[in-house]
């Protein structure tokens, strides 16, 4: 019963990570639309439409696919340092994550009243790239092993049935209060990682008695 519920988290990673870099390339579209509006009414409309997205479906689906994306490494053999893609995409995740939370959502919000800046266009863009980068590192899965280490195991069931319900849950409320808030998915990453020890290395089999 472990493989239906990793299939699910897997789609729901990859429904995140689309809908991350969809949503980015809105905030693009929306930024640049004000910033080369001579309307004021033109150009507030679209830096308010881009704080809203920003605070109801960007902040969420960024939680969300990194949530998933860590307990899909934390949980299967791919694992955080035994592959070069997967330490790759690890750390632009962080990267975004950083940026998009102390740069690009408070300057959102003093583009609000200030107006849209180029330096925001150029950013999300960059964002939206860095994104669908990510998506081809999962696809062809290049640069071979970090370095050689035992072999890894799958985690328990309840591994992915957390990943998966814990990240729509997130979700579900980060569209209610209109702001990302992701407390469930911070505590069920933290007992996933502390109990990751467990199951990350498989063992020998016991002797079979004669």
């Amino acid at each position: 019963m472990v493989k239906p519920w990793r299939q699910l988290t897997v789609w729901l990673h990859i429904l995140t990570s689309v809908g991350w870099m969809a949503q980015v390339m809105t905030l693009c579209v929306l930024l640049a639309v004000g910033l080369a509006a001579d309307d004021d009414a033109v150009r507030d409309a679209a830096t308010s439409m881009a704080h809203a997205v920003d605070g109801r479906l960007v902040g969420p689906m960024a939680d969300a696919s990194a949530f998933t994306g860590v307990m899909l490494a934390a949980a299967t053999p791919w694992g955080f340092f035994r592959h070069w893609w997967v330490f790759v995409k690890f750390t632009i995740t962080l990267v975004q994550l950083y940026l998009g939370i102390f740069v690009l959502s408070p300057a959102l919000t003093d583009s609000v009243t200030a107006g849209p800046s180029p330096a925001q266009v150029v950013g999300t863009a960059l964002m939206a790239g860095a994104i669908a980068f990510q998506g081809w590192l999962s696809v062809t899965k290049p640069w071979g092993t970090m370095r050689r280490r035992r072999k890894a195991g799958t985690g328990p069931r309840w591994v992915f049935v957390a990943a998966v319900l814990g990240g729509l849950a997130d979700l579900a409320l980060a569209l209610v209060i209109g702001h990302p808030l992701p407390l469930l998915s911070i505590i069920l990453l933290a007992v996933g990682l502390i109990r990751r020890p467990g199951w990350a290395t498989v063992r020998p089999a016991p002797p079979v008695s004669a």
